[in-house]
């Protein structure tokens, strides 16, 4: 039986990125051979339109999110916690009716990095907030 896989949209070159472009990756193609990419992108399915406002976490990372110890904050200072949430849900949703048990995330990310978010034009270690969710329900993650 073929794998199913989520992807991080932009990484199979779908502009859904914050400014309106894709993250196309051809490592992520070429380990995706003979498995059914399924894209997704959580800030979109969260209601949040593309381009957008450039997001970050906070403080912590996105398992603080989760906990409500942290929220999601766009450049002009808007919170967008409940829209990330949202799309947390609706990719672990996706997940479950594909049976999807592993995820292509882009790194960097405020909901999909799986070990670099960016906090104030720097890299820091964490996880995006979809992310933490995926990881929290068994899914392994891995970042590009």
């Amino acid at each position: 039986m073929t794998k199913t896989v989520i992807v991080s949209a932009c990484l199979l070159g779908l502009k859904t990125r914050y400014d309106g472009g894709d993250a196309l990756s051809a490592e992520a193609l070429k380990e995706l051979k003979g498995a059914i990419p399924i894209p997704v992108c959580p800030e979109v399915l969260g209601g949040l339109p593309t381009p957008r406002p450039r997001a970050e976490i906070g403080s912590g990372d996105g398992k603080d999110v989760l906990d409500g110890a942290s929220s999601v904050i766009d450049e002009n200072g808007g919170d967008c916690t409940a829209l990330f949430l949202r799309g947390a849900e609706a990719v672990l949703e996706i997940a479950r009716l594909t049976g999807a048990r592993e995820a292509f995330l882009k790194e960097k990310s405020p909901s999909c990095g799986v070990t670099l978010i960016s906090r104030k034009g720097a890299d820091e270690k964490g996880l995006g907030v979809t992310t933490a969710l995926l990881q929290k329900e068994g899914l392994e993650t891995k970042g590009f």
